[in-house]
């Protein structure tokens, strides 16, 4: 073997145990985050239920929902229920009948003043605890705290080409989309941002977004959809 082809191995083994590192060190923060955040989980869920009682509101607190997840394989996703318990047969019947919000919904996969989300939803989406239960996803390992949007099943064929870019990595509570300055980019364009985080996770890229998410939920903008 020619010392050009050593080289070459030898910057391959670097790359890889550079990046199984990178995995292995992920995997521990998310695990340490998941833990001490899944202790707030019952005080907040009891206040949270007390909010939506106080509100007229007697369904469960929690919103289950298939998800997409890395190479594609399906999970049941949790959050705190921000919306109606009917909301996907209400967006239905809003997009059938009004153009505006279907053209809307078509480009974002999300509508800026959607009207299905309920009071405490709002507060909840506000301040990012509806994001909570979204640690047993990360403790499970289905989900990382860092990473892509958990896409839903029914926008695999919107995605495209994208698509096994992006289910490369675990999804993420929050992510590079989110803290880009792009919250009401179209699909299109969060696909193009997901992608690139793909393709160039790193502890930098990571330490970047954990900081700016962080900063965000202080300053009330929420940190992801």
């Amino acid at each position: 073997m020619s010392n050009e082809a050593n080289v070459l191995v030898d910057k391959d083994i670097h790359i890889g145990f550079r990046k199984n590192v990178y995995f292995f060190v992920k995997r521990l923060f998310d695990l340490l985050c998941a833990l001490v955040g899944c202790t707030l989980l019952i005080p907040i869920a009891l206040i949270v239920k007390i909010f939506y009682i106080i509100t007229g509101d007697f369904n469960s607190i929690f919103f289950t929902q298939k998800r997409i997840g890395q190479y594609g394989e399906e999970f049941n996703f949790f959050k705190f229920r921000t919306m109606v318990p009917n909301a996907d047969e209400i967006l239905f019947e809003k997009l059938n009948s009004d153009k505006e919000l279907a053209k809307e919904y078509k480009e974002n996969k999300k509508l800026k003043n959607d009207p299905r989300i309920t009071k405490a939803g709002k507060i909840l989406r506000r301040t990012s605890l509806d994001e909570l239960p979204q640690l047993i996803n990360v403790l499970k390992g289905d989900m990382s705290m860092i990473g892509n949007r958990p896409y839903i099943p029914r926008e695999k064929r919107d995605m495209g080409k994208h698509f096994s870019e992006i289910v490369k990595t675990r999804p993420g509570i929050t992510g590079y989309w989110q803290v880009s300055g792009r919250e009401n980019a179209s699909f299109k364009k969060r696909l193009e941002l997901e992608k690139y985080y793909s393709n160039n996770q790193s502890f930098l890229l990571d330490i970047k977004i954990f900081f700016k998410t962080f900063k965000a939920v202080l300053g009330g903008h929420g940190a992801a959809e």
